[in-house]
């Protein structure tokens, strides 16, 4: 009988993402893992940015911490939930490259989750921690705006720049005490 869960591809599961699951706290590796989930439960072929977020939002208190209210991460969260069903469904044949990051991704990610989630784990280093957490990754995800994640939070009325200054202006520690440019 064939089994009901869905294999990884190989690529996900040898030493890049051992090496990549060491830098991250376990709370982002649990979050990591859901959005992959979601992923494979949606049809997509990669994980994107848009899948990062979904997790980060569900997850992550801190997350939703840099958000305004109560109303616009429920607001967010219903965005996220309808690409499944809805204007989503225009990504599942197509992968996330806005051009911003000039790399190749590995098998299971999108460039752009792939640039992300590498510059999430370059800002927990600029803070002294040797594992990336949840705000660094939102952060990551938020300066590219040619993204997935910063197409939906447009959607939803909510301005990827503004949460950028707040996390950089209120969250110190996730921009290694650095200006809001950095």
């Amino acid at each position: 009988m064939p089994s009901r869960i869905p294999q990884q591809p190989a690529a996900e599961s040898g030493p890049h993402r051992i090496e990549l699951d060491a830098r991250l706290s376990a709370e982002l590796a649990s979050m990591v893992s859901g959005a992959r989930r979601r992923a494979l439960r949606d049809g997509d072929k990669q994980i994107d940015t848009a899948h990062l977020l979904h997790s980060l939002l569900e997850s992550d208190p801190k997350v939703r911490a840099v958000f305004d209210s109560g109303p616009q991460v429920a607001r967010l969260l219903g965005y996220l939930v309808q690409r499944s069903i809805g204007y989503g469904l225009r990504w599942q044949s197509t992968v996330e490259d806005s051009g911003a990051v000039p790399m190749v991704a590995e098998a299971g990610w999108s460039p752009a989750a792939a640039g992300a989630m590498e510059d999430a784990c370059e800002r927990a280093v600029l803070r002294g921690d040797e594992q990336a957490r949840g705000v660094d990754l939102l952060a990551a995800v938020l300066v590219d705006p040619e993204s997935r994640a910063v197409e939906v939070l447009g959607r939803a009325g909510v301005d990827a720049g503004v949460l950028l200054v707040r996390i950089h202006a209120g969250f110190e520690e996730y921009v290694g005490g650095g200006d809001v440019g950095s």
